[in-house]
């Protein structure tokens, strides 16, 4: 007989007033740096924005208020591929809840599907039909956060991918599910739609997980031109933590576990790039909701294993091989200030069975943060007829 599956283990969130006490003391002991010449933000984090925002983390944040906001939710811990994986298990409320895997990226954590997770799992509530209700669960990423341990294995994508189709399959006993993702999300569930495509309903993205590829050089289309561009523009301009996240991982480590305000200035500097906003991205992201997640880093002191799926995917071959496709249904949804838009006749090379392709006027890489109503529509829209194939 194969061996039993691991139990979950309940799970509540609590970080230590002495951990909370100790951010404060070294953010009121900041040694900061001087502002570069030229416009704020022209040569990363401005120095007057991270100022105020760590001066909020300091004296005004709540950060139990948070915590309390993401205990609504049901956690567990369970043992799994050499980790203690945690993860959201939230019940659909509906007449036959489709299990959905909900998949996060950097720098990113389950705080990123609070508003969502509601929206999917209860539909009726928010003006939609409970036969679209799904139950969900949101993991977190091995090596980020709540699934963090010192001295414990690092993950790719690859082994993401699998650990989460052992816990959906395995674990929670779905032998079919949907998965939805962004970021590394999208990485994580355009795998699992190629090495698990038996376990799939199918498969959302809100970034697309394509390959450069010499091909679109050849007489491309303006849509393929544009796309080049806006490629060439993001590698001169936008790679500088690709490459040290991934070569140098461990180096950084050190600047990021040690200083609150270096880790502060580091992610919200991709909240900024990343989202739409009018240069201040709590236009986007409520302030509170960026430290929600900030805090979460600097509790756990994940921010250093967070990086390693970059030196993975720098250092193996793409996930999905050369010449390979993924051939379960897929949707996406686009926002316009996403890092990157690969069209359509570019996608269509790696997904072979695209049934929703949706452009939307606003919004940017962290949809479910910014965008949680539209994203939840979508999500809803592209499933409904693919629940029967369960």
């Amino acid at each position: 007989m194969p061996p039993a599956a691991p139990t979950p283990t309940p799970f509540r969130l609590h970080v230590d007033d002495a951990v909370l006490a100790d951010l404060r003391e070294r953010l009121a002991r900041t040694r900061w740096p001087d502002q570069t010449p030229g416009e704020p933000w022209a040569h990363g984090s401005d120095l007057a924005y991270v100022q105020g925002l760590c001066d909020h983390w300091r004296t005004g944040f709540d950060w139990r208020a948070q915590e309390a906001a993401l205990n609504a939710f049901h956690q567990y811990t369970v043992p799994l591929a050499g980790i203690d994986l945690h993860f959201i298990h939230e019940p659909g409320r509906g007449p036959a809840p489709l299990p959905l895997l909900l998949s996060h990226g950097w720098p990113g954590s389950v705080f990123e599907f609070r508003r969502l997770i509601p929206m999917l799992t209860d539909p009726a509530r928010f003006g939609a039909d409970p036969a679209d209700a799904f139950t969900v669960v949101a993991p977190s990423l091995p090596g980020y956060t709540l699934s963090f341990r010192p001295g414990q294995p690092r993950f790719g994508v690859e082994e993401m991918a699998d650990a989460f189709a052992a816990l959906m399959t395995g674990v929670l006993g779905y032998p079919r599910f949907a998965a939805q993702g962004g970021d590394w999300g999208s990485f994580i569930t355009t795998r699992l739609g190629y090495a698990h495509a038996e376990k799939l309903v199918g498969i959302h993205l809100n970034l697309l997980a394509v390959q450069r590829d010499p091909r679109l050089l050849t007489d491309p289309t303006p849509e393929v031109r544009r796309f080049v561009e806006e490629l060439q523009r993001f590698l001169k301009e936008e790679t500088g933590y690709q490459a040290i996240q991934g070569t140098k991982p461990q180096t950084l480590a050190f600047a990021m576990t040690d200083s609150p305000a270096g880790l502060a200035a580091w992610i919200v500097e991709k909240f900024r790039s990343w989202t739409d906003n009018n240069g201040d991205p709590a236009q986007a992201v409520p302030r509170d909701e960026m430290l929600a997640n900030i805090t979460l880093y600097w509790a756990t002191g994940a921010i250093g294993s967070s990086f390693w799926p970059y030196f993975a995917r720098a250092h193996r071959p793409w996930p999905v091989p050369p010449g390979q496709t993924v051939n379960v249904p897929m949707g996406y949804a686009q926002f316009p200030r996403e890092i990157l838009r690969p069209p359509r006749a570019v996608a269509q090379h790696l997904y072979t069975d695209i049934r929703r392709w949706t452009e939307h006027p606003r919004g940017g890489h962290f949809a479910a943060l910014e965008q949680p109503e539209v994203l939840a529509h979508e999500i809803r829209e592209f499933f409904r007829p693919l629940r029967t194939a369960r």
